[in-house]
């Protein structure tokens, strides 16, 4: 139940205060007073997006804030405790709008997102004005409507899971079956490809090693030649630094034999020898192994041009050429495989097909039977709006047993539209096209009125429940939302007096200018306070004795209704 709502800088309300009391609370006022604005406000909590136009002239922000009872509604305080915010018998939302940009938005003091307070406001509030007469209207909705009404929903959510099963099957099939149209014509591709690169069978860096014995043999003469020189440096010449080494061995000898402190011993130089000894050799053996192959350097160069065109057509490297005829190959397998793939998908499809089928009949049934009392709870309730010769019904256009299943959708397999006949002798025709506006909005309340019944939502918020009607009618909206009140916290923004007086709690819309500024104001009525107001509602600026004393009569007669036909109160 919403206790306490206050708003500060917002629209032009300056700053505003309110509390709301259990059952049924009455908003009324001139028109442009601000009474929408309220409702605005409220929806900011619900987790609608603000924008900085809302914010009051010359404010740097704007704020709303709500204070909730919801000691009785264990479902909601579990889902607050799971989404991390503190738990209690209170919850706190808080809005703040800024011109900066930097919005925030707060739950039990925490810092929450949209997202979270939409979850939430599920169970806080429903506000019914003139986008709830648009969702009635609009026949695409009508199906949410009678599976709320009739508890389809876990089967409807049962269903859902077996057609997005379905779903993924049958694009996995139509995927196969666009390969396997193609498959003849991929074949041959992957089949030539797979040729070429067979064909000429690269091996991994194979390309660098051709291009370093291409090198060797482009300079095999050079190679030879440079190798025997070091060769003849080393040790081939008569004064080759093997020899000049060895005399170097014998004076060092010489030397050690008088000065034993010499550093340099001829063990030093005997490694130093055998290290030159043996690069010589390995130099001699080198150039006896290089020779000028010009055919081998010819086809180097055809198998670099081989591996260069190949390279080129697949990524520009032996690696993703190799990587290529991996992928090919994989593609081919799965070409050939494709026959086996589509037989399990068939069984699997089928399997799933008939899962589906089982729970949309299932669900087209519960809905059957939802919508026949449906239709007897509504023409109960729109035939007391004085409505006596209206007939609802949900109409089923289609039905899941009328349909295959390749026509089903997320919801099932029905296709369902409200329907009225609002006088006697007509034929029933959808909603969008019979309903005046007095019609619907008599309609949306006796919708209203059944689905509270079996709805969690503490709070309901009427705003233009009252368009379209007067007189005895509107009497009868006003006795009906004092029966929603019985179950529901209920806020009613309303121009009629036959509304207003059935009103627990009456609440004032004015505004005013000060110091040049217009700004609204919300005051709580004595009982004094709503016989005037009321009077004004019935008699306009010139409020007479008689005027008075009519409201007078009616606020005592709603309190006579309201005793005869409350069977007590509900908890919020």
């Amino acid at each position: 139940m919403l206790n306490d709502l206050s708003i500060k800088n917002f629209a032009i309300i300056d700053e505003l205060h309110v509390s709301f009391g259990e059952g049924l609370n009455v908003i009324s006022g001139e028109t442009g007073a601000g009474k929408s604005i309220i409702i605005g406000a409220v929806s900011l909590l619900l987790g609608d997006r603000a924008t900085a136009d809302l914010i009051r002239s010359q404010a740097d922000a704007a704020t709303v804030e709500a204070l909730f009872n919801i000691a009785s509604n264990s479902e909601l305080r579990e889902k607050i405790a799971a989404m991390g915010f503190a738990d209690g018998e209170e919850l706190i939302i808080r809005r703040v709008i800024s011109r900066t940009g930097k919005n925030k938005a707060l739950i039990n003091g925490q810092m929450a997102t949209l997202a979270n307070l939409s979850a939430i406001s599920e169970s806080l509030i429903n506000i019914c004005g003139q986008h709830e007469h648009q969702v009635i209207l609009n026949a695409e909705n009508h199906i949410d409507i009678l599976d709320e009404f009739g508890g389809c929903l876990p089967l409807r959510t049962s269903y859902a899971e077996a057609y997005n099963q379905y779903v993924q099957i049958r694009n996995k099939i139509e995927k196969l079956e666009n390969l396997r149209r193609s498959r003849e014509e991929k074949a041959d591709l992957f089949k030539f490809q797979l040729k070429e690169i067979q064909d000429i069978n690269p091996q991994p860096a194979e390309d660098i090693q051709l291009v370093d014995e291409k090198k060797v043999l482009a300079n095999a003469q050079k190679l030879i030649d440079w190798a025997n020189h070091a060769y003849d440096l080393l040790y081939g010449e008569k004064d080759s630094a093997v020899v000049k080494l060895k005399e170097v061995q014998n004076q060092v000898k010489e030397i050690k034999n008088i000065d034993a402190n010499l550093k340099i011993t001829p063990a030093d130089i005997e490694g130093s020898f055998i290290t030159l000894q043996e690069a010589a050799l390995v130099l001699r053996d080198y150039s006896k192994n290089i020779f000028f192959d010009p055919e081998r350097l010819s086809a180097i160069d055809e198998r670099l041009e081989m591996l260069g065109r190949l390279k080129r057509k697949h990524g520009g490297s032996l690696e993703s050429v190799l990587s290529k005829k991996q992928e090919i190959e994989e593609e081919l397998r799965r070409v050939f495989s494709v026959e086996e793939e589509l037989e399990n998908l068939g069984k699997d499809e089928t399997t799933a097909k008939n899962n589906l089928r089982q729970k949309a009949l299932a669900l087209s049934q519960l809905r059957r039977e939802a919508a026949v009392k449906l239709k007897g709870a509504v023409d109960k309730e729109v035939r007391e709006l004085n409505m006596p010769h209206a007939s609802f019904q949900a109409n089923f256009k289609k039905s899941a047993a009328d349909k295959s299943v390749e026509s089903f959708g997320p919801k099932g397999g029905d296709e369902i539209e409200f329907y009225l006949t609002a006088n006697a002798g007509e034929e029933p025709k959808p909603l969008n096209k019979i309903a005046s506006g007095g019609e619907l909005s008599r309609i949306v309340l006796a919708l209203k009125n059944v689905l509270s019944r079996t709805g969690s939502v503490a709070t309901i918020i009427f705003d233009e429940v009252d368009n379209g009607i007067g007189g005895a009618t509107a009497e009868i909206v006003g006795r009906k939302l004092k029966e929603v009140s019985v179950n529901h916290q209920v806020i009613c923004i309303t121009h009629l007096p036959q509304i207003a007086c059935f009103g627990e709690d009456h609440l004032y819309v004015s505004k005013k200018i000060m110091k040049g500024r217009t700004t609204t104001s919300v005051e709580k009525l004595d009982e004094g306070q709503k016989i005037e107001e009321i009077s004004r509602m019935l008699g306009g600026v010139d409020v007479t004795q008689t005027t008075r004393q009519h409201a007078r009569e009616m606020i005592d007669g709603s309190k006579i209704s309201n005793s005869s036909n409350s069977g007590g109160r509900g908890k919020c």
